[in-house]
């Protein structure tokens, strides 16, 4: 006789995990299925979390490297240790997934290592990691597998020298010459990481510009900063094959209609992510997805076309972001529980930490220019801010755009230290529907990074700031 569940996910990252853990504390029975042998998905496991602390460990290593000084401080013979530094990040991440391990246990939700295959409306069947198969019973099915590393016919990854983002984080060296094929934020953050450490990164685009989907102005800030920071930028060019030549990669391309080659140690391929939906049954068990995208319609309950099969994070429309996931999680699970649940898309903020970071939240500039809408652009720079000045962190601005004849706020972009922070009051003014005359009268703490918030907003409500 199958096991029986109330909720049965699939997929154990940010979203399938929070909402396990959510439905079990709302009194339902939850299984949770994940082929992974440690829980919390690509973000715990090589996405988020071990990045966040190699970005952290290398910023660290250029501070001791190169900034102490102005603070007089003499540190001499500073030395790299990699493997105590990849130990370190290992060691974080499995700090965390075997938190969740006892989050489960806590809340009684059961984990299934393997992968789960939807049979229909109720059904799903679990083929366990030693290749057992057995069948659950779910008043409720959970898609959560969210997605996978996107590839590029003319670079296959072989794992070691042409490596996703994955291996990326645990090279056993550091290369020498590394090129990342894409200016997205995984590139940047991951290629901030080894050039930090030592290597001369070249970062090849397609597009005429890094990190599409920031706003213009910023992208060009970071831009400029990153080739301060030794990094190299070879936009509108086209990748089209590579070869080995030794222990090195020639990586070909063209730009201006020209053949151009790019050599390098290794080659990390961050062109996106896709997806993840191989092994569901989606096509068995009648599930409709975009056959391009690979993205799953849902309802505003987050269910599928199929009664009682649901799927949310990057499976469904939205950005890919570990925290979108994670509320929609617990909206799913208190809805499933008969409460009000609630996501909206419109505030979900955005972090690339690179450093100083880039944070945001609600329309870019363009987006705002092509609405129509008439707006104002509030702007302060970090340079100007006392608490910036006391941490050596002067570099970047808070932009704040609001609406010219209501004076709502419409959208919010820093770049700088701690932007990753910051957002956070600017997401709750929007979500509220707030004013920049809202933020401008709120009491920001002094000295702090967060009254550039203030200021930026003053300039957007008043047109002056009080400190520039």
């Amino acid at each position: 006789m199958a096991q029986s569940y109330d909720l049965v996910v699939i997929g154990a990252g940010p979203g399938g995990y929070v909402a396990a853990i959510r439905a079990a504390q709302q009194g339902k029975s939850v299984a949770c299925i994940d082929k992974r042998g440690a829980l919390g998905g690509t973000c715990l496991n090589v996405g988020c979390i071990p990045s966040k602390a190699l970005l952290d460990s290398s910023e660290l290593y250029e501070i001791a490297s190169h900034r102490l000084g102005r603070h007089g401080i003499s540190a001499t013979g500073v030395s790299l240790d990699l493997p105590t530094m990849l130990k370190r990040k290992d060691g974080v991440v499995k700090s965390l997934t075997d938190g969740i391990a006892f989050l489960f246990k806590k809340n009684k939700v059961t984990a299934i290592h393997g992968s789960g295959k939807v049979l229909g409306s109720g059904k799903v069947e679990v083929t366990a990691n030693d290749g057992t198969k057995s069948t659950l019973d779910a008043g409720a099915i959970l898609l959560a597998t969210g997605s996978e590393v996107a590839a590029l016919p003319s670079l296959p990854f072989d794992g070691k020298q042409i490596v996703s983002s994955t291996e990326a984080l645990s090279f056993d060296s550091v290369p020498k010459d590394l090129i990342v094929v894409g200016g997205g934020y995984i590139g940047l953050e991951l290629g901030s990481v080894w050039a930090r450490l030592g290597s001369k990164v070249k970062v090849v685009e397609f597009l005429p510009r890094i990190l599409p989907l920031t706003d213009t102005e910023i992208a060009a800030m970071v831009q400029k900063s990153l080739t301060k920071q030794g990094m190299e930028f070879n936009l509108n060019t086209k990748v089209t094959g590579a070869k080995k030549v030794g222990n090195r990669v020639q990586v070909q391309a063209e730009s201006d209609g020209k053949q151009v080659t790019f050599e390098g140690d290794r080659v990390l391929v961050a062109v996106g992510r896709r997806p993840n939906v191989a092994g569901l049954g989606l096509d068995e068990a009648g599930i409709k997805y975009d056959t391009k995208t690979l993205k799953i319609p849902v309802n505003d309950r987050f269910e599928t076309n199929v009664k009682g099969v649901y799927a949310l994070g990057d499976l469904t429309a939205g950005p890919m972001l570990a925290h979108k996931a994670s509320e929609e999680g617990v909206a799913f699970a208190d809805m499933l529980a008969g409460q009000y649940g609630h996501v909206n898309h419109a505030t979900i903020p955005s972090v690339i930490y690179i450093w100083p970071e880039v944070s945001s939240v609600g329309l870019t500039e363009e987006q705002v220019k092509e609405s129509g809408t008439e707006y104002r652009v509030g702007k302060f720079p970090f340079s100007a801010s006392g608490r910036a000045k006391c941490m050596d962190e002067t570099e970047g601005l808070v932009k704040i755009l609001t609406n010219a004849k209501t004076d709502r706020v419409l959208g919010v972009h820093i770049f700088g230290a701690r932007a990753s922070d910051m957002i956070a009051e600017c997401v709750t003014i929007m979500e509220f529907k707030g004013s920049a005359e809202d933020i401008a009268r709120i009491v920001h703490s002094h000295p702090t990074l967060s009254e550039s918030i203030g200021e930026a907003a003053r300039v957007a409500w008043l047109g002056k700031a009080i400190h520039a």
